[in-house]
């Protein structure tokens, strides 16, 4: 069995564990893995604008936002907008894709919403770009996709 067959796997196996009606859950290492391994996969990272300004961003990554700041309003034309860029760039309903956010709750929800459109393999990144906090509430230092190490940018 390859690599990739073993991440998808457990992506697969963490969804029945967390009765996920998408494919699956993938840690930051596992996405990006995948994200090498084939070229129809796509990133999609939920966070708001003022998240990737301040915090930084993959980039790669396609981006639509999930809520917009100030206040977290919900973006009443996500799943719109999702369908336009992944158009855009050609991406099939049959294509992996991940979605990010800063520890992994918007982009499960967006992983739903993708399911809801068809989209036959949707993952949810775990952690998220930033990761869990820390006891004084500090993020990036305990796990994430920056923890990981994995390209990311200002």
């Amino acid at each position: 069995m390859s690599d990739i067959q073993e991440i998808l796997a457990l992506a697969e196996k963490r969804a029945i564990e967390k009765r996920l009606p998408y494919a699956g859950a993938l840690t930051p290492q596992e996405a990006y893995e995948l994200l090498q391994a084939n070229a129809g996969a796509q990133l999609v990272d939920v966070r708001t604008k003022a998240e990737l300004e301040l915090v930084g961003r993959v980039p790669f990554a396609l981006h639509v936002e999930w809520a917009f700041y100030p206040g977290m309003v919900a973006n009443p034309d996500f799943a719109a907008q999702l369908e336009a860029q992944l158009s855009l760039k050609n991406v099939d309903k049959n294509a992996p894709i991940m979605f990010l956010c800063r520890t992994g709750g918007r982009s499960h929800n967006a992983a739903l919403v993708a399911e809801s459109l068809g989209y036959l393999h949707a993952y949810n990144v775990l952690e998220g770009f930033e990761g869990d906090a820390n006891e004084q509430k500090q993020r990036t230092l305990i796990n994430g996709w920056k923890h990981s190490g994995l390209p990311w940018t200002n």
